[in-house]
């Protein structure tokens, strides 16, 4: 399974859920990082560091970062969704599909309705 970190605004029921589905995931509150408004490409670094890819809901940030370089252990950006459920499954389903993170950037959506 996915070594991942999810960054400081990512929902810690979704971050439950991937832990019960066998991922490896290290929250912000879990690295001593919450509430410290640790900017986005410390968060990258960090987390590539410690060959987890980043789980973010800031999109538009983590995707600019992944054009500047694509020298990472993966980013997965995702929608706001008030489904933990259906969020965590969707993940675990891209993760699964795609295979191997490193420098690849997931998007992970809402479903189509």
């Amino acid at each position: 399974m996915a070594r991942l970190d999810a960054d400081e605004n990512f929902p810690h029921q979704v971050v439950e859920l991937l832990r019960q589905l066998g991922h490896h995931v290290v929250a912000a509150l879990d690295a001593e990082q919450a509430g410290k408004s640790v900017p986005d490409e410390d968060v990258l670094r960090f987390a590539s560091h410690e060959n987890r890819a980043v789980l973010t809901l800031n999109r538009w940030d983590f995707v600019g970062l992944h054009r500047l370089s694509a020298d990472h252990a993966g980013i997965i950006v995702c929608s706001v969704d008030v489904d933990n459920q259906g969020q965590a499954e969707r993940i675990n389903v891209a993760i699964q599909t795609d295979g191997e993170l490193a420098g690849k950037l997931m998007r992970v959506n809402l479903p189509a309705t």
